[in-house]
């Protein structure tokens, strides 16, 4: 297969490597989180679905990042910079569900009776 079929610009290796291994990290970081979240003892409400969907919808972008680096056309710019688009939306959506998540956590706490 010849990457440079299309007279696109490519990265280097090198370059795309560490970004396949920041990927990796990362992805291991937001599984790691929600496993540790699910496996919590206390008992789940129906306002943790929001900050839940988001983490999932995270991990889901990661994961699309992840599998578009794995592939030998990640070398060219463009795919390279999608997949880099994708990421950033995955730990966006990691960041937004953790955030939700505290923002719900207080309001539980301000909110509980007797505090």
């Amino acid at each position: 297969m010849n990457l440079n079929d299309d007279n696109e610009q490519l990265i280097e290796t090198l370059f795309r490597n560490g970004t396949l291994t920041v990927v990796g990290i990362v992805l291991s970081f937001s599984l790691g989180f929600l496993t540790q979240w699910a496996n919590n003892p206390l008992p789940w409400n129906l306002v943790d679905a929001p900050p839940v969907l988001l983490l999932c919808a995270g991990i889901v972008w990661q994961l699309l990042a992840l599998i578009g680096l794995l592939s030998p056309a990640s070398l060219k710019k463009n795919v390279f910079e999608k997949a880099n688009r994708q990421f950033a939306t995955g730990v966006i959506l990691i960041c937004a569900g953790v955030f939700v998540a505290i923002v719900i956590d207080l309001a539980k706490l301000w909110l509980a009776p007797g505090a």
